[in-house]
């Protein structure tokens, strides 16, 4: 009996990974480096400049934007470990992944998972090339934490739905192309009647207003449906399947905000050379404060044990087939240690740490203070702290009611 010839798997990733560092030399722009990714900024995505959309477009050729999606629908096809190689290669060099927003975060995923074929070829390509902005329609004035009591409703018109409602909190509403949103479709059964559909915000009926947070940001919106048609073709699922798929887009939001996803790229320079930029040093270059060098270090550390349980607990649930409770475990600890790592920077900053505008502040010195005051939203939007020490109660540690 013939034996058949053992794969090296080393040479293979080391294939893989000259052809990312070739691909990056070729394609990434100098004038790049260091940059984020302004799909998934909360102050709107702004004028792309001719590198953004040229590095776009060749990270949306090359299905890299979602390197672990299907290729069939425009994604990348990588296994789990090519997809950190290329992440590996692109830290290296200072690139950014150019492809993002609610899209890839959430919606993307539950397609995916929940939509039919011909879905998935509409709207899954132009996600994977950057080509479309999503917004996400759940929260309503009377339905924030008690999402399932949402009254948007959806009347079938028989070959479509006609939709009146309000929504809140739309994040990036005004910059949208599309809503995914959840209405109701039958008013008897509070849960069972609500359903997941798609809605074109440039749609007649559809009307957006910015709201100003405390940051000076109006990165959401109040969202207003008034006779808003919307095809059939756009249900997602069956009528009556949306709270089950509402709840596991949910799962991917959680996942993405806890800092095991987008706020771990956003945390930029370290405490340790904020510190040195604003305090004093010793002979050797340590801060010369002990106590704070203590309090920097304690934070590092448990940053990055979350940091490692995140990435364990993504990979965990990849192999089970998808994002799952835990996800409320690391999106109630990563949004406090966001907001613990943000008052910690402050404080080190110090009066450089109070500038809200006007000369005197640096510009990095002024987003830290607005990001300071966003981060307080972080503990409720994508289900607030107290709703998911429910979620864990019940569903992952197995605690039930008690009558």
């Amino acid at each position: 009996m013939a034996t058949q010839p053992e794969v090296d798997m080393h040479s293979e990733e080391d294939a893989f990974r000259e052809e990312v560092r070739q691909f990056l030399d070729q394609h990434f722009p100098e004038e790049l480096k260091g940059k984020g990714n302004a799909m998934a900024s909360v102050e709107g995505p702004g004028d792309e400049t001719e590198p953004q959309r040229r590095w776009r477009e060749a990270m949306g050729d090359k299905g890299w934007g979602t390197p672990t999606w299907p290729k069939e629908y425009g994604g990348g096809g990588l296994t789990r470990k090519e997809a950190a190689i290329l992440n590996e290669e692109m830290a290296k060099a200072g690139a950014y992944n150019p492809i993002g927003g609610m899209g890839v975060m959430m919606f993307g995923p539950t397609l995916l998972e929940y939509g039919s074929e011909k879905q998935k070829k509409e709207h899954i390509p132009p996600i994977c090339r950057g080509e479309i902005r999503w917004c996400q329609g759940y929260s309503e004035p009377g339905a924030g934490s008690d999402l399932a009591n949402l009254q948007t409703f959806a009347e079938d018109r028989g070959d479509h739905y006609v939709v009146n409602g309000q929504k809140t909190w739309t994040s990036g509403g005004q910059w949208a192309d599309k809503c995914f949103a959840i209405v109701r479709t039958d008013k008897s059964d509070k849960h069972k009647g609500i359903s997941f559909m798609l809605i074109d915000m440039d749609a007649p009926g559809v009307e957006v207003r910015p709201i100003q947070m405390i940051s000076g940001m109006s990165p959401f919106c109040e969202t207003f449906f008034d006779d808003v048609k919307v095809p059939k073709e756009n249900l997602v699922g069956e009528e009556g399947q949306g709270w089950t798929i509402g709840k596991r887009l949910l799962q991917h939001e959680r996942t993405n905000l806890s800092g095991g996803g987008s706020m771990a790229r956003m945390m930029g320079s370290s405490l340790a050379d904020i510190a040195r930029k604003y305090g004093e040093t010793d002979a050797d270059g340590r801060l010369a404060d002990p106590v704070l060098r203590d309090r920097i270090a304690d934070f590092e550390i448990r940053w990055n044990a979350f940091l490692l349980t995140a990435r364990r607990a993504g990979e965990e649930s990849k192999a089970q087939g998808g994002v799952s409770e835990i996800s409320s475990v690391l999106k109630k600890v990563g949004t406090k240690l966001g907001q613990e790592r943000a008052e910690l920077t402050i404080e080190i900053m110090g009066l450089q740490g109070l500038g809200w505008e006007g000369e005197g502040f640096s510009e990095s010195e002024l987003a830290g203070v607005r990001a300071w005051l966003f981060g307080k939203a972080t503990t409720i939007y994508g289900g607030s702290t107290e709703v998911q020490n429910n979620i864990i109660a019940k569903r992952v540690l197995g605690m039930l009611d008690h009558q």
